[in-house]
């Protein structure tokens, strides 16, 4: 793999996101994203997603979605389709966000099941329409589904972006700690998570996101027909 890493090792599979220094999420990155979960579900391992120092993720890479509105439409409907897969996969998946998380960078923190934030002068939420993009109908569902509603208008219609400490309040972290303290954590939930009956856990996730999985498959279905560009 190019643009991540990936490490599995007693149970626990970190996916570390490479690409570049903000880490665009990219049609590579999200295939080779797909492929690490594969091996991690084939070993039975929980999942940690993480980034570089200081950047989780910038969002989409911003060359291929101003290319074209098809262009465009196909990266967030692949983007769209890794957070529905993410948010009904089998094992726990777990964000390590290790700094900036930006656009799709915070979806993919709305799409884990626990989420672990570095303290800093860091900036995290969803910038969509500060930079000209209506928001797609995957995303406002996304973000309805782990937003308390009085941060949902601010983080989708007014495109406010959060330190740490107020993206835990918003919804997009559940835990701050220290940048040196972030890997030893997002590892000893990954290990209380494997304590966890998978067989229980996966049929609970079902249930309890059954409604934001009906309405992703249809907000992805509307959106591979919008137009969009940048």
């Amino acid at each position: 793999m190019e643009l991540i890493d990936l490490d599995i090792n007693e149970q626990i599979a970190t996916i570390t996101l490479k690409n570049g220094k903000v880490n665009a999420i990219s049609h590579q990155v999200i295939a080779e994203i797909n492929d690490a979960l594969d091996q991690a579900e084939a070993a039975s391992a929980v999942v940690i997603l993480t980034g570089q120092p200081g950047i989780f993720s910038g969002g989409f890479d911003l060359k291929t979605m101003k290319e074209s509105s098809d262009s465009a439409v196909a990266l967030v409907t692949a983007g769209s389709t890794l957070s529905r897969r993410m948010l009904s996969f089998p094992f726990p998946i777990i964000g390590a966000c290790t700094g900036h998380a930006i656009a799709k960078g915070a979806f993919l923190l709305l799409s884990c099941d626990h989420r672990i934030g570095s303290l800093g002068q860091f900036k995290i939420g969803l910038n969509e329409v500060a930079i000209g993009m209506t928001m797609h109908q995957a995303g406002i569902e996304i973000a309805r589904n782990r937003l308390p509603i009085n941060y949902l208008s601010r983080s989708v219609i007014n495109a406010e972006l959060f330190s740490p400490e107020t993206a835990a309040v918003a919804g997009f972290l559940d835990t701050l700690v220290e940048p040196e303290q972030l890997m030893e954590t997002a590892k000893s939930v990954a290990k209380q998570m494997l304590t966890l009956n998978m067989k229980a856990h996966h049929g609970t996730k079902l249930k309890e996101r059954k409604d934001i999985l009906v309405a992703l498959d249809a907000a992805i279905e509307l959106d591979s027909k919008m137009v969009l560009s940048l």
